[in-house]
């Protein structure tokens, strides 16, 4: 009996063994496939161009020079594109988020008539919406054509946001909680401030980097509405102007930037406009892991 027992037990721990180098070699093959593409575009972005032309440079620079981005940093219109990103994105992040908190507190009380029907309407927009054309004509009837609030203000709200914040809140908020701040005589706005705000720092991180993200990345909206004002274009458009003036061979977007090969020249934009994110993506990832995990238990 100890013998199969034993036999048993070691049979278990053989196929835990199997299954948790499966699950290890599975997770090295899917980091390794996200990672290795971006060293690829650095390395190229750090190379000499007779090396990118002859497709000898793979992940590691080959002729290693930093001229690609001198010449980037040199062009004064791309220093203020990078500016105005900035700038939009944490207005546009502030905004998301103070939005998205005054939207989901309310929804996630019980006590809050007709929640259910509001965050159906609420819902709706994450499937269905207007179109490009009827927003573009309410971007030109309320005068923002031209101005960083064109590409701040229609995505401020974020639906997928707002459900995720609302969970969050519904399941890491205890009612009873509230309540006894009530009957000390706390009404909604500081318990909202003193109570809620500071217990859903992961959330609120999480949510903010999502805000963020999403608006550094976006330039199609930017394309739309950005059109005269060429001192108010972020740094997305104005890369993809480059890219798109480097493969072609006509005048697109004044600048001066000029590379022999064009391939340098999107491989060194890609690396300059996602080092900001970066640099910012280690403070808050400790609250970033425990927002995605937030709620995800029942106890």
């Amino acid at each position: 009996m100890k013998t199969s027992n034993g036999t048993l037990a070691m049979h278990r721990k053989k196929s835990f063994d199997i299954w948790d180098v499966l699950i290890r070699l599975s997770l090295i093959i899917s980091s390794l496939v996200c990672l290795l593409p971006f060293v690829h575009v650095v390395s190229k972005s750090l190379s000499n161009d007779a090396y990118v032309i002859a497709n000898k440079v793979f992940l590691w620079p080959q002729g290693a020079t930093i001229e690609a981005y001198k010449k980037i940093l040199q062009d004064e219109s791309i220093l203020r594109s990078l500016y105005v990103s900035i700038v939009v994105t944490v207005l546009f992040t502030i905004i998301g988020m103070i939005i998205t908190i005054c939207a989901a507190y309310p929804l996630s009380r019980p006590q809050l008539k007709g929640r259910t029907a509001l965050t159906v309407i609420f819902m709706f927009t994450l499937y269905f919406h207007g179109g490009i054309i009827p927003e573009y004509m309410l971007i030109n009837n309320l005068g923002l054509l031209d101005s960083m609030w064109s590409i701040i203000l229609p995505p401020a709200f974020s639906a997928f946001n707002l459900l995720i914040m609302k969970t969050a809140l519904s399941s890491s908020i205890p009612v009873s909680l509230e309540e006894s701040a009530r009957i000390d005589g706390a009404g909604h706005f500081r318990i909202l401030v003193n109570i809620v705000l500071p217990l859903s720092k992961p959330i609120m991180a999480t949510l903010a980097l999502f805000y963020a993200v999403g608006r550094w990345n976006t330039y199609q909206d930017a394309l739309f509405y950005i059109k005269q004002n060429v001192d108010m274009r972020p740094l997305q458009l104005k890369l993809y102007y480059l890219v798109i003036q480097a493969s072609e061979s006509f005048q697109l977007e004044a600048t001066q930037v000029q590379l022999s090969n064009p391939e340098v020249l999107k491989a060194s934009c890609v690396v300059f406009a996602t080092l900001p994110i970066l640099c910012v993506y280690p403070f808050i990832q400790k609250y970033f892991v425990q927002g995605v995990m937030l709620g995800a238990v029942k106890e």
